[in-house]
């Protein structure tokens, strides 16, 4: 084994072990950490064939082993098991050393322990890793931010590991604080819209076109070699051919309807409220998993209430109508995640460049999409697009789609099927690109009932009506 290491991990659950065989295989020596004596063997057994990795569940030989200034990764669970695992390396760092979390903390925590740790020296920065196990092992989306000088030590290394679209590593300095984890949280809030929506399809399809798991399996087949080709539309295809061991019927059959979360997708929706940016395709994907998790009154409810039968409809116009619908509100999901990403940019002074955000998820994320070359362009254009609705390369696709998405959504509603996804993103359209809205009577009834004031259309300056007498 060699005497000092490249990089070090805390955490070697299969995220971490299979980041950090990811880190070997690109040339560097690696070592990691776990109070799990059997996760730290099955690293070094894995490792077996190479002097490039090795492992100890004792910290003061895990960070004695690094090379100067130490660049020590942490995938843990985001909240207090972070700082726990900081306050235990601490005694063993020097100043100069680095601390990267690549989980899903809440960024205002990063901030938080930023400032913790560079009054001890100490450089610390988060770092979103999308790509799940098996983007870790073979290359993931990275979005590192926090000391643009520290990060200059750990580049070489991120840039080996991550994923590749044409040759480009999906990795960026994205900008100081707790920018890296902010923009990993809304690459998760869109990632709950693109999924809702996805599922959406299915119960329709399913529904109303009547299409079987070999069918829906070769509709988002198809689909994947078009303009919707996706992570999410991919290994939805898959899903359809997968057979349940434990029975004779394919196994999405036998999955309950109840989808759990970890938190980041809410974390989006709260954070834009906060802003004040609507985002209602990512708030109701977030809802939708909180009612599916009503199983038991969901069943009660459905014995109280009549639901329309599905009138037929044509299976291929349908197939058809559907990849529109699913286009038109994979741009708005899209387009909603880049405009908190801007807004919050100026409110939190991370400097965001959003097409370069978009180019490290073309490939290695969960949200990876042929689309997302096109937001790239989009912004390289002008950086300072307000929104991606303003974009004139986005103008056309949006008018080409939105007629398939307002006859789908009044088919789901005519016929008893939720829409959700789909229909917050045809409202959300709607709504932006009204130039006249009702809002005014809201203003009216505000003044009328608070003597909150409003605006007038003729005049500047506030104003207010004794409404009563």
């Amino acid at each position: 084994m060699t005497d000092t290491y490249d990089f070090g991990l805390v955490g070697l659950g299969v995220m971490g072990r299979n980041f950090i065989l990811n880190v070997a295989d690109n040339g560097f020596t690696a070592f990691g950490n776990d109070l799990d004596t059997e996760k730290v063997n099955a690293l070094i057994q894995e490792g077996d064939d190479t002097s490039k990795v090795n492992a100890s569940s004792d910290v003061k030989t895990f960070v004695q082993a690094l090379t100067i200034p130490r660049k020590i990764m942490l995938l843990v669970p985001a909240g207090k098991v972070v700082d726990i695992v900081i306050e235990s390396l601490l005694p063993h760092l020097d100043q100069g050393d680095i601390i990267i979390d690549g989980g899903n903390s809440f960024f205002t925590d990063t901030d938080r322990r930023e400032a913790y740790l560079k009054e001890k020296g100490i450089n610390f920065f988060g770092a979103g890793v999308s790509g799940g196990a098996k983007g870790a092992r073979k290359g993931p989306s990275i979005m590192p931010g926090g000391s643009r000088e520290a990060y200059q030590h750990v580049k070489p290394i991120f840039e080996a590991v991550s994923a590749k679209y044409k040759g480009e590593p999906c990795v960026a300095y994205l900008g100081p604080k707790s920018a890296g984890n902010y923009v990993k949280m809304v690459h998760n809030g869109i990632e709950y819209g693109l999924m809702q929506l996805t599922s959406e399809m299915y119960d329709l399809l399913k529904k109303a076109g009547g299409l079987s798991n070999e069918e829906l399996h070769k509709t988002y087949s198809e689909w994947n070699q078009g303009r919707l080709q996706s992570f999410l539309v991919e290994i939805t295809s898959e899903i359809f051919t997968q057979k349940d061991e434990l029975t004779s019927a394919d196994l999405v059959d036998m999955i309950l309807d109840k989808a759990k979360q970890k938190g980041t997708g809410k974390w989006t929706s709260q954070n834009a409220m906060d802003l004040g940016i609507p985002v209602p395709t990512i708030d109701v994907a977030v809802s939708m998993r909180e009612i599916s998790a009503l199983k038991d009154e969901r069943i009660k409810a459905d014995a109280l209430y009549n639901r329309p039968t599905p009138k037929g409809v044509d299976k291929n116009d349908f197939i058809y109508k559907a990849e529109q619908a699913l286009y038109f509100a994979f741009i708005i999901t899209y387009a909603q995640g880049m405009h908190q990403l801007a807004d919050a940019s100026k409110e939190y002074g991370y400097e965001l460049e959003l097409g370069e955000i978009a180019k490290i998820w073309r490939a290695g994320c969960i949200i990876r999409a042929a689309l997302l070359a096109d937001i790239t362009d989009a912004y390289r254009a002008d950086n300072d697009l307000q929104n991606l609705l303003l974009s004139p390369s986005f103008v056309e696709k949006v008018k080409e789609t939105v007629d398939a998405a307002r006859e789908l959504v009044a088919y789901g509603a005519a016929n008893g099927i939720p829409l959700p996804g789909l229909s917050n993103a045809l409202t959300y359209f709607d709504a932006y690109t009204s130039s006249r809205l009702p809002l005014n009577l809201i203003q009216a009834q505000r003044d009328y009932f608070g003597s909150h004031t409003y605006e007038r259309v003729d005049r500047d300056g506030i104003f207010h009506t004794e409404w009563e007498e």
